[in-house]
């Protein structure tokens, strides 16, 4: 029964947003991150400061999985996790440490990952675990800054 409830919210979805192929796949990984035993605790987070969006915040058991979601409607021109360039990677960190500070995470328990969405008949779903680190943890001082 649950099932076809999903099935009737996927087709009202589609055909409702049928261009915002961004929306559509954060909603197919939202089911797809549960349904892999992942608790969804927020899903668009900005920090207050601005800087960034995530589009998914999880927990896996003790690991707080920061997610950044990537739609494309076809692979025709790459896959679409190949669109995270070192700038959304920067953007993306510091809206984790945001996040991360707030709710009292510990930095070594958090990741960040990319889920890979096509959106073929049936869609097509690559998670990426630990898809790239940031390169310095919350309040942690390069090594130059640290020699002034």
């Amino acid at each position: 029964m649950i099932q076809f409830l999903y099935r009737a919210a996927d087709a009202f979805r589609r055909a409702r947003l049928a261009s915002d192929h961004g929306r559509i796949g954060e909603d197919l990984a939202h089911r797809y991150l549960r349904g892999q035993g992942c608790t969804i605790v927020a899903r668009r987070y900005r920090p207050p400061a601005g800087g960034g969006e995530i589009d998914v915040v999880a927990w896996q058991r003790d690991i707080l999985i920061f997610v950044e979601v990537k739609t494309r409607a076809t692979a025709e021109f790459g896959t679409p996790d190949r669109a995270v360039d070192a700038e959304k990677r920067r953007h993306l960190a510091r809206a984790g440490r945001d996040y991360a500070r707030r709710a009292g995470a510990d930095w070594p328990k958090v990741r960040f990952d990319i889920v890979s969405i096509i959106l073929s008949e049936p869609p097509e779903i690559e998670w990426l675990r630990d898809a790239f680190r940031p390169q310095l943890a919350p309040f942690e001082r390069s090594p130059a800054a640290a020699r002034l």
